[in-house]
């Protein structure tokens, strides 16, 4: 068994069906690594816990960044009803302080701003220094930018702050993905990867407790306390750093072979560790098939061959996390306020709406693994849900002065959210850390990332429109809009989104090559044909 395609030349000679027959002279069928292959999918989650107990935790470790990100967004919006920032950064209207609309946008808009233009970014170093050095270099970015935060004189100086502190979560989102995909046997993936998602929740709960502790105050304490704890997340990232592993599947594509071993060491158990050597020729063999069917790792490869149906598709299952209902859900506080509560206890019902996110994401984890269901039939599932609570919405939205209608369209909110964050949230993360190819995975997970800021871009300015009483004053009925957008996303889900579940990335690469169709994914066998050119 070898990855040296010099030693695979005979295989030139044989007798080929005419469809694979190019790839059977390249020696690119899953034959040279079948046995490896099995053993990935023989091992069940729970063995694979004991036998890679260190790639668990270094997993969620890298997974800190994230929570940064999560937390920043939802706190920067949080302010802008606290007293003490209106009166620090907003303008005299009446008897009251007021942060001006056009701030409020530009503030909203600093997150994903940064976000698209350091996702972009972040390949090259990634691609250079590795995920570990490159997520050291983003922790000290951002302890920098908190001080322009912490220290702002203007809303200008803090909303430069909130750009420029962006830029690094843009790096944060690409980096935590890929990293756990690239340490982890293939019965944790999916576990791994959705704890992203979860990690922004924990990031957003951590927010909305903050500021609630902080609402009561009127000095500069009520902003500043929660800037402060964005410091918290670096300095224990940096601080863990030096002791953590770097990817195999990166140490393997710059031909530092030792250290891929060394490194595969540090993830696994002494007590019970697989065969490194196993491990290790299946990364090598993966990294020659990919080279086989692309020399080059650049953006431009991302949109070439089978390459463009894996972009395609890591931009539309991230991009359906905006464009298929979110930007509503954001505005719950809002029609929590018109059925009558304050602002206090809405805010509080908010807490409950992130607390509800949480135990739908844990709940993914069982999905994915117990009852084994597999990432197309959860994605898709969620969206068939999630479209006839949109729909529903939209109708709980027509009648007007109804507190038992906007007290249904809230709940229903929560409902929504709690769904969403059990099958569309943390599964977007699980598909693109699979579905892109080890060689362009940063490249791939930064395309999609910045695909899904700029469409936060767009709602960001456009919700206030459709909403706001003297502008389109929609409401509920904005429920129509998302419901339409979701079925149209559902139809794509339904002819262009595989099942990748249970597939090493070798496999993946060669379903792709192939041109196999989404649907039938879940049943092409490549073990099965493997065994069957053994006896030609």
């Amino acid at each position: 068994m070898t990855a040296d395609p010099e030693k695979r030349e005979p295989q030139e000679t044989e007798q080929a069906d005419p469809q694979h027959e190019t790839e059977r002279a390249r020696g690119l069928g899953i034959d040279e690594t079948r046995d490896i292959t099995a053993a990935e999918h023989e091992l069940g989650f729970w063995e694979a816990v004991r036998k890679y107990p260190k790639a668990t935790f270094w997993s969620m470790f890298f997974c800190i960044a994230v929570i940064m990100a999560g937390f920043d967004a939802q706190i920067i919006t949080s302010f802008y009803a606290l007293p003490a920032f209106q009166q620090k950064y907003g303008n005299l209207v009446g008897d009251s302080y007021e942060i001006a609309v056009p701030w409020q946008t530009g503030l909203g808009m600093g997150n994903p701003i940064g976000q698209v233009i350091g996702a972009l970014a972040s390949s090259y170093p990634l691609d250079l220094f590795g995920r570990r050095k490159t997520l050291a270099m983003c922790c000290v970015w951002s302890i920098a930018f908190v001080f322009v935060q912490f220290f702002a004189t203007s809303i200008g100086m803090l909303c430069a702050g909130e750009i420029l502190a962006g830029f690094a979560y843009g790096f944060y989102v690409v980096i935590a993905p890929t990293y756990a995909s690239e340490i982890c046997p293939l019965a944790l993936r999916g576990f791994l990867t959705a704890s992203v998602n979860l990690a922004f929740v924990i990031g957003q709960f951590i927010a909305q407790g903050c500021a609630a502790g902080v609402e009561s105050r009127l000095d500069e304490w009520a902003y500043k306390v929660p800037f402060a704890i964005q410091w918290i997340w670096p300095v224990v990232l940096l601080a863990g750093l030096p002791f953590a592993p770097e990817s195999p599947y990166w140490l393997v594509r710059r031909g530092r072979k030792e250290d891929a071993r060394k490194a595969l060491l540090k993830l696994t158990s002494s007590k019970s560790r697989p065969d490194i050597d196993n491990i290790l020729l299946g990364i090598e063999q993966t990294d020659l098939l990919e080279r086989e069917y692309e020399s080059s790792t650049s953006y431009f490869d991302c949109f070439k061959g089978a390459n463009l149906v894996r972009t395609e598709i890591s931009i539309m299952v991230y991009l359906i996390q905006v464009i298929a209902g979110n930007p509503l859900i954001g505005y719950s506080n809002y029609f929590f306020e018109q059925a009558g509560l304050s602002s206090y206890n809405a805010f509080n019902m908010g807490v409950g709406n992130t607390a509800l996110g949480f135990v739908g994401t844990v709940l993914s984890w069982p999905l994915m693994n117990y009852f084994m269901f597999g990432r197309r039939t959860i994605y898709n599932s969620g969206m068939v849900v999630m479209t006839v609570v949109l729909f529903v919405i939209g109708f709980l939205g027509i009648p007007t002065n109804n507190t038992g209608a906007v007290w249904a369209l809230a709940s229903l909110m929560d409902f929504w959210t709690f769904v969403y964050q059990m099958t569309v949230g943390p599964i977007c993360f699980v598909i693109i850390s699979e579905i892109s190819a080890t060689r362009l995975r940063e490249k791939t997970i930064a395309i999609a990332t910045a695909a899904q800021s700029v469409a936060s871009i767009v709602f960001t300015v456009a919700m206030p429109f459709m909403l706001n009483s003297d502008e389109a004053n929609w409401g509920g009925k904005a429920g129509f809009l998302f419901g339409a957008i979701s079925f149209v996303c559902f139809i794509w889900c339904f002819f262009r989104l595989p099942e990748s579940r249970g597939r090493t990335y070798e496999e993946l690469d060669i379903l792709f090559q192939r041109r196999v169709p989404a649907r039938q994914f879940k049943k092409y066998d490549l073990l099965a044909e493997a065994t069957s050119n053994d006896k030609l």
